[in-house]
Parts: C-alpha cells; structure tokens; sequence
C-alpha cells in the first residue's frame, strides 16, 4: 500500500520537479550555455549596432581574423558563434564548480569576473579590446552591464536546477497563484 501512495505521488509531481532529480550536468551545461550565448550575443550584437559599444561583436576572435572582417555580415555570425563557445565553456565551469550557491549574488559575481578577465586582463594582452584605459565610458558600462546579466543568467538558472530555489517562496504565493 505504501509502495502504490509512493508511486502514485511521483505520479503526481510536477515535471520540472521530476526533472531535477536526474540532471545530465553535462547535458544541462550544452543547454544554457546555448541559450546564454544566443540570448546574450544577440544583445551584444544589438549594443555594438545601436552604438552604445565600441567593441566589435567578433572581438572574442579578433587575434584570428582581420578587424575588417569582423565589421562583415558573416563576421557578425563569426562573433556571435565565438560568443556561443565562450558562453558553453563558462556555464560548463559554472555548473561544475559552483552549481550548488544559491541565489543570484553568485551568478552576478561570476558575471562580473568573467568581466574583468576579458576587458581589463586578457583581452588587451590578446588585443581582443583596446587597454582599458582607451575604452569610452559608454562602452565600459554597456559591456558590463552586459557580462553582468549574463553572468545572472547562468549563475540562477544553475541555482534554480541544483538546488530548491522554489522552497524559499513564501507559501501564501503559491496557494493564490494557482487559484
């Protein structure tokens, strides 16, 4: 009789819920870091084309290819794949190394540190990006905000999957929803 109530109340779950017992690590990484580099190189893209960036879309492959190809269609497309491989390898480390923090602090953290490693350390010792220094204020709050977000993005949604964010929503929430 236990075994059927059992049963019956996995049955009975939410499919999101049944979900997030077996979570391929792997799989789920392939997941968001797609859809973080889509999301967010298009963003990135739309910031470079409404001037509020001066950093071409392409710049994550700018030791690779010439400048004046980056400004092309396809050095666009270039630019927001080489977005797409950034954004699965951070979620991929994300996932694996700090899937369990809670909340959206971590994520906007690991945003912000992408950030710096990429405008501030790496990318002009790469000569992705001009030194620090020369970049517009514009273009420094845009990316930031930016990295920000999409550091947001996969720091909660990791959170969301590993760990029981739901539990912390007040339970009257819940009940006046579904009514």
């Amino acid at each position: 009789m236990k075994q059927q109530k059992q049963a019956a109340k996995e049955r009975t779950q939410p499919w999101r819920q049944q979900r997030r017992k077996n979570t391929n690590i792997w799989l789920f990484s392939l997941e968001i870091g797609c859809f973080a580099g889509l999301i967010w190189g298009g963003v990135k893209a739309l910031f470079f084309y409404m001037g509020f960036t001066e950093v071409v879309p392409g710049y994550l492959v700018e030791p690779f290819f010439k400048n004046a190809f980056l400004h092309t269609q396809a050095g666009y497309y270039v630019g927001w794949a080489s977005f797409i491989g950034l954004s699965l390898l951070a979620t991929t480390i994300y996932t694996l190394a700090l899937r369990k923090l809670r909340g959206p602090i971590p994520g906007l953290i690991y945003g912000v540190v992408w950030w710096v490693l990429l405008f501030v350390l790496l990318g002009p010792w790469l000569n992705m990006v001009p030194p620090f220094e020369k970049l517009p204020v514009m273009t420094i709050i845009s990316e930031f905000c930016l990295y920000l977000l999409w550091g947001l993005f996969i720091g909660y949604t990791a959170a969301e999957e590993y760990t029981d964010e739901r539990a912390r929503e007040p339970k009257k929430t819940t009940k006046h929803a579904l009514q």
